[in-house]
């Protein structure tokens, strides 16, 4: 799977958003390789889109479409500067991954320490116990990039429930001890996902 990150700022989301409702409808249809997308814009103004392909070369064909180019130059218009693009084939899954039932999604962006000691910890015991404490959260999908960082985008059943699970104190002491193997995070909330 190729995965490209593409984060910015509008000062007009109302405009944006129908620019990505419009690719829904008019561009994606014809979109080779297209495997599906997270996106939404976070009250103040930031955009997070996760597009995943099946490989770089079928991303890189729907990049050099007539339509995909003449949607970008309206769609690049609606940003506060010009937005980052970050691509990536090395992912991971947490729980059921990624869900088009999500009612609400998060994403973490931020870098690891020791990833190999990040991973281990995913135990099938961890991730049931994760499982059971917190019913809210339907999984996760992970993008790494090479310089260690990464984005984490989590999928809930809604935002009421995952700021309920946040308190749950069951999983919380394994909790912070695998968090302690990851530096600091900065955390963007979707309130309004466009999920495909």
């Amino acid at each position: 799977m190729f995965v490209q990150v593409i984060k910015g700022h509008t000062s007009d989301p109302a405009g944006l958003r129908r620019q990505l409702e419009r690719w829904r409808t008019d561009v994606k249809p014809g979109a080779v390789g297209f495997e599906g997308s997270t996106v939404g814009i976070a009250d103040d103004g930031t955009l997070i889109a996760i597009a995943r392909f099946s490989d770089p070369a079928a991303a890189q064909k729907n990049s050099d479409r007539p339509e995909q180019t003449a949607w970008w130059q309206e769609t690049e218009k609606l940003f506060d500067g010009t937005p980052t693009f970050r691509d990536s084939t090395d992912t991971s899954t947490l729980l059921d991954g990624g869900s088009n039932d999500a009612g609400f999604v998060q994403v973490m962006e931020g870098t690891v320490k020791d990833r190999a000691k990040a991973e281990a910890f995913e135990t099938p015991e961890m991730l049931e116990q994760l499982r059971a404490a917190r019913p809210d959260l339907i999984g996760s999908h992970r993008v790494w990039f090479d310089d260690g960082s990464f984005v984490d985008t989590a999928y809930f059943t809604s935002e009421a429930d995952a700021r309920k699970g946040e308190q749950s104190a069951d999983f919380a002491g394994q909790q912070q001890e695998y968090m302690a193997l990851f530096g600091e995070m900065t955390f963007t909330d979707l309130r309004e996902p466009l999920l495909d």
